[in-house]
């Protein structure tokens, strides 16, 4: 790890090192590796981005392990928009079950800000299969700083053009109503807008470079104006208030879910 340092943001290399000692120390010879991916590679951080950590593993991780390394992930972690420290969104994935690939395979562990109240509270997620690794996996294999072991398009089979749209899709289905995504607006549009991109472009774009790919297609309107909105507060340039606005934010995502879908 201490050789790919330098290529790790300045601001965030304190950080990403210690969350790598502290998978080490829970992990131990079960960590096989660990890739930096997501906007601190690929196309630059953003005020409130997440650092995204993929973490794999030789085999399935133990629920005692999975418990204490959830509650002190919440040491290196922050909310969104804190002073010090950013928030980590940390996948780990045993090896033997995403290689070779099937869909939907299975994650062993994921820890983001959106969790905390619960991990205070005791209450710890367990392994699940998860549609939105294609996605991710993708991701890693098309940008990513491999921070222990090798990089991850030598590690991860390419996910198959039929299993990410499928995944996509999947995606797409959990956003029905507005309590689906009551609380996170900003993201939810900016994830649809990726959605779009991937689905008729093939290739993943970042939030701000996706969003504004459409913004070129919807250059006036309600859903032009709930974007523009999006893409400004995820660039830090204005405060996020889609929350304000429950029905442009629901036409946006009935619209953009017809689209994606008559792809």
């Amino acid at each position: 790890m201490a050789e790919m340092n330098e290529y790790v943001p300045v601001e965030i290399r304190a950080q990403v090192s210690a969350a790598c000692t502290l998978l080490n120390r829970h992990l131990g010879d079960a960590l096989l590796g660990v890739h930096l991916f997501g906007s601190a590679v690929d196309g630059g951080l953003k005020p409130f981005s997440d650092i995204d950590l993929l973490v794999t593993v030789g085999d399935r991780v133990p629920p005692s392990v999975r418990r204490s390394l959830m509650v002190e992930l919440l040491d290196v972690s922050a909310p969104p928009g804190s002073a010090g420290l950013r928030a980590l969104e940390v996948t780990v994935l045993a090896l033997p079950e995403v290689v070779p690939w099937r869909y939907a395979p299975r994650r062993e562990l994921q820890f983001g800000e959106w969790l905390r109240a619960d991990i205070v509270e005791g209450v710890i997620e367990g392994p699940a299969n998860d549609p939105d690794l294609a996605i991710l996996l993708t991701k890693a294999r098309q940008h990513s700083l491999a921070l222990v072991g090798e990089e991850a398009s030598g590690v991860f089979d390419a996910v198959p053009r039929a299993d990410l749209v499928r995944a996509l899709m999947d995606t797409v289905a959990q956003w029905n109503g507005p309590d689906d995504w009551a609380g996170d607006e900003c993201n939810i549009v900016l994830a649809l807008a990726r959605i779009w991109y991937t689905a008729e472009m093939g290739g993943i774009a970042s939030k701000d470079v996706a969003a504004t790919w459409l913004l070129n297609r919807w250059k006036e309107g309600s859903h032009h104006a709930v974007l523009v909105q999006a893409r400004a507060a995820y660039l830090g340039l204005e405060a996020d208030a889609l929350a304000n606005q429950p029905e442009a934010v629901a036409a946006f995502i009935r619209e953009a879910r017809r689209s994606i879908e008559a792809l």
